[in-house]
C-alpha cells in the first residue's frame, strides 16, 4: 500500500505465507510505480519480511526496511485495516471454487474496486486513484 494515496500498488497470492509471496508483491510494486526517490517500506516482524530474499530485494531497489515494534499491530493499522476491509466487503461473502476464481474477484476488488472507485475519508471522501490525480498537480507526476 501507498500510505500517501492509500492505493494498493502491488499484491500477490499463494497457498502459503511464505517469502516469495511478499517478494512477489514488492517486486509488482516497483513495477507499477517505478520509483526513483528514495522509499522506506513498513511492516510487521513476519517471517517472510525478515527472509535475506525479502531483505536483499529491498536493498537492489535503495528501499530502506523498517518494521513494527514487536508484538505492536498498531504500527501497521493502515494495512491491517485494509486487509479487515478486504475480508468484511469481500471475501467473507463469498466461496471461492478455485484458487483462480479468488484470484479474479480479489484483483476486481483491489485494482477496479478499491483502488479507482472506494472512497476514503482520509482522502477527502475520494478514491485513491482520484486522490493521486488531485495530487499530481500538487508533487509532480504520480505513477
Amino acid at each position: 500500500m501507498d500510505l500517501y494515496s492509500r492505493r494498493i500498488v502491488g499484491w500477490s497470492m499463494s497457498h502459503w505465507m511464505s517469502r516469495h509471496l511478499v517478494v512477489d508483491a514488492l517486486r509488482m510494486a516497483i513495477a507499477a510505480r517505478q520509483p526513483d526517490g528514495s522509499l522506506i517500506h513498513h511492516s510487521d516482524r513476519g517471517g517472510q519480511y525478515t527472509s535475506d530474499d525479502f531483505r536483499d530485494e529491498l536493498a537492489k531497489h535503495g528501499i530502506e526496511c523498517s518494521m513494527s515494534g514487536s508484538a505492536n499491530c498498531y504500527n501497521n493499522a493502515v494495512v491491517e485495516s485494509f486487509f479487515g476491509l478486504l475480508k468484511r466487503e469481500r471475501v467473507n461473502r463469498v466461496r471461492y471454487r478455485t484458487r483462480e476464481e479468488a484470484r479474479a474477484d480479489l484483483f476486481d476488488y483491489i485494482e477496479v474496486f478499491y483502488n479507482r472507485k472506494r472512497c476514503h475519508g482520509y482522502l477527502g471522501n475520494v478514491s485513491p486513484a482520484d486522490f493521486e490525480v488531485q495530487s499530481a498537480g500538487s508533487f509532480g507526476t504520480v505513477h
